[in-house]
């Protein structure tokens, strides 16, 4: 038998021995335990206590001697689910301690077409309702393809999120066929065609590289997302609709 599943549900090497013989023994007085589990007097009747606390193990009164005997092994199953609900108890405020947590600067680097979807349902991660982004090329549909885009788009769309996008002028033939819903679009002026795309949403900043094997940078940090919103603003205002 494997014991290393009780083990790892927080039973200790003690607990599981004695648990097992009271199993095997029916009904028996502390001697036979010690005698069927080879373990010292002391650590057995301390044991014994803690697997009664848990509700393992019971015992009845033999005149001055106490015969100990284990419960039903199916009360393991309901001792964890207890477990379960008392941890769900506490749940909510672990989460808040670990969204304060991701509050403090954060950088992630991200490689290839796999690590760009990634970089992007990452931004999705997010309450605001604005999500802005300047100088995406036309390599970003040659590579991420038309089906992305547009799955993108309606993600955006159900999340209720206004896109405003300031788009290379080598993307104004093909922009009815991947822009995302709900976007607003402007261009640059001719010829200036950066294969570097900047998005801003809420806390979060994604640089990526739209190359051949595309490179991306996500940064989590209020003062970095502030700043580029400043630019892409000054940026925004220029740009050509």
């Amino acid at each position: 038998m494997d014991t290393q599943i009780l083990s790892d549900l927080g039973f200790t090497n003690a607990e599981i021995k004695i648990y097992l013989a009271l199993l095997e023994l029916g009904s028996a007085p502390a001697g036979q335990i010690i005698d069927k589990t080879q373990l010292q007097s002391s650590v057995v009747h301390s044991t014994l206590n803690k697997l009664i606390e848990k509700g393992f193990a019971s015992f009845i009164q033999k005149g001055q001697r106490k015969y100990y005997q284990s419960s039903n092994p199916r009360n393991i199953s309901e001792y964890i689910d207890e477990k379960k609900k008392q941890y769900e108890k506490i749940l909510p405020e672990l989460l808040k301690k670990q969204e304060k947590k991701k509050e403090k600067p954060d950088i992630k680097a991200f490689k290839g077409k796999k690590g760009i979807k990634e970089l992007f349902y990452n931004l999705l991660e997010s309450d605001e309702k604005e999500f802005v982004s300047q100088g995406s090329p036309i390599e970003s549909t040659e590579i991420m393809g038309k089906t992305f885009w547009q799955n993108y788009g309606q993600k955006l769309k159900e999340k209720k999120v206004k896109a405003k996008m300031i788009y290379n002028e080598s993307l104004r033939e093909k922009l009815e066929e991947i822009k995302g819903l709900n976007t607003e679009s402007k261009f640059t002026e001719k010829g200036f065609e950066p294969l570097t795309e900047t998005i801003i949403f809420g806390k979060k900043v994604g640089i990526i590289i739209w190359t051949e094997e595309p490179l991306g940078i996500l940064i989590h940090n209020q003062v970095a997302a502030d700043s580029y919103k400043i630019f892409w603003k000054q940026t925004w205002k220029i740009a050509e609709k």
